[in-house]
């Protein structure tokens, strides 16, 4: 780890660029950057206390989630785990890999719905002021690229504290639903639709499907339960790749697992008599209950509507809890399309040092080229961006 760097910030310090404009306030603030791999999993208890104090932080932000996927996908040394304390207390915190071009970025790769930084929500923006000054961000080959970024996290409030150049640009689409009962939700539809939709909750009772939701202890084997099928209904089509590997096997085991202790993800299993035929893992946090992946026997959906099935047990799960979204997560398949959710995107945040952003424009121009490419010249870009994560 590097040593702790202790300041009061009564009057901010001389150094140059974004490491200026540090909290106006007589408390000692400590940066330290954690290098080793296992910082995220000896860290959890601070961890997961600062996660419970920021609004915005979803489970992909948890210890469990983070320390999960680094062990699965992380280059060893490459973890820069960023940390804030005020008087002792965790207040700001951002987990990040460097490439080995120099660049940071989030964990969790095309994994991720959502990156966010953690903020105390009594320390917002001093908190917010005091993890921009600990950037690693000063020389040209740096710089930080945060993907998949919800409106109104907390890392809008680090790209505003930051000093330096900085770029916000649009990512993936997201899309949500209000978490109310189903009859509520049914009737924000069109007619007709809402007509077949009812037809089809009728017909989901009438064909006598079980829900049953899976003890913390069992989480693990459900998960292999959900890649068994996932990989099943996709066999006649192309699965994503990732979703079949050892490694995400892994990962998603031991992730989902941590996350239910936490009471942050929920798994239910799905039977017809006896027959298992789905598996659903459901993410909770405050602010939304997000639909994360599903595993469904072909026969179930050549007999039922899987989305009104999920929709429906995951409603059940959110209003109880007295979550207000359904998050549909990102991606604008059909079978979300028709029950007419909200749609934003997310962002995609580039910071870097004040003069000379060399990597940054790089990125920036890339970001930019990928989007206004035809089809023909998107794979030399990919390649270009893909040199650049290394």
């Amino acid at each position: 780890m590097t040593a702790l760097h202790l300041f009061r910030p009564t009057a901010a310090p001389s150094q140059p660029g974004p490491a200026a404009g540090l909290p106006a306030d007589t408390a000692q603030w400590t940066i330290e950057i954690r290098r080793e791999d296992d910082a995220l999993r000896t860290l959890a208890p601070e961890w997961e206390a600062l996660a419970a104090r920021c609004r915005t932080a979803t489970p992909f932000q948890s210890a469990a989630w983070q320390a999960s996927w680094w062990r699965a996908y992380g280059r060893p040394g490459a973890l820069r785990v960023v940390l804030v304390r005020r008087d002792g207390l965790l207040v700001g915190a951002a987990a990040l890999a460097r490439t080995r071009t120099g660049t940071l970025t989030g964990l969790g790769g095309g994994l991720i719905d959502f990156t966010d930084v953690l903020l105390d929500d009594q320390r917002r923006e001093s908190a917010a002021a005091a993890l921009a000054a600990a950037l690693p961000l000063r020389r040209p080959w740096q710089a930080l690229e945060l993907r998949e970024v919800r409106p109104g996290s907390a890392a809008h409030q680090l790209y505003a504290a930051w000093t330096g150049r900085r770029h916000q640009l649009l990512d993936s689409v997201c899309q949500h639903l209000p978490a109310v009962p189903m009859e509520q939700l049914l009737s924000r539809l069109p007619g007709r639709t809402a007509q077949r939709s009812r037809a089809k909750q009728r017909k989901l009772l009438e064909a006598g499907v079980a829900a049953r939701r899976v003890p913390v202890a069992e989480t693990r084997a459900a998960m292999a339960d959900l890649l068994r099928l996932h990989a099943l209904q996709w066999e006649s089509r192309t699965v994503t790749p990732e979703h079949v590997s050892d490694r995400f096997r892994r990962h998603l085991a031991e992730s989902t697992e941590g996350l239910a202790r936490l009471g942050q993800a929920v798994v239910y299993r799905y039977y017809l008599g006896e027959q298992l035929m789905a598996v659903d893992l459901l993410l909770l946090c405050p602010s939304f209950a997000g639909l994360y992946l599903y595993g469904a026997h072909p026969q179930l959906r050549e007999r039922i509507d899987i989305a009104g099935l999920l929709f429906g047990t995951s409603l059940e799960e959110a209003v109880r809890a007295g979550i207000p979204e359904l998050s549909l997560m990102r991606g604008e398949e059909p079978y979300k399309e028709r029950w007419r959710p909200e749609r934003e995107h997310n962002h995609r945040l580039l910071l870097g040092p004040r003069h000379f952003a060399l990597v940054l424009s790089l990125r920036l121009a890339l970001a930019r080229a990928r989007a206004a490419a035809t089809p023909r010249l998107r794979e030399p870009v990919r390649r270009l961006r893909a040199l650049l994560n290394r």
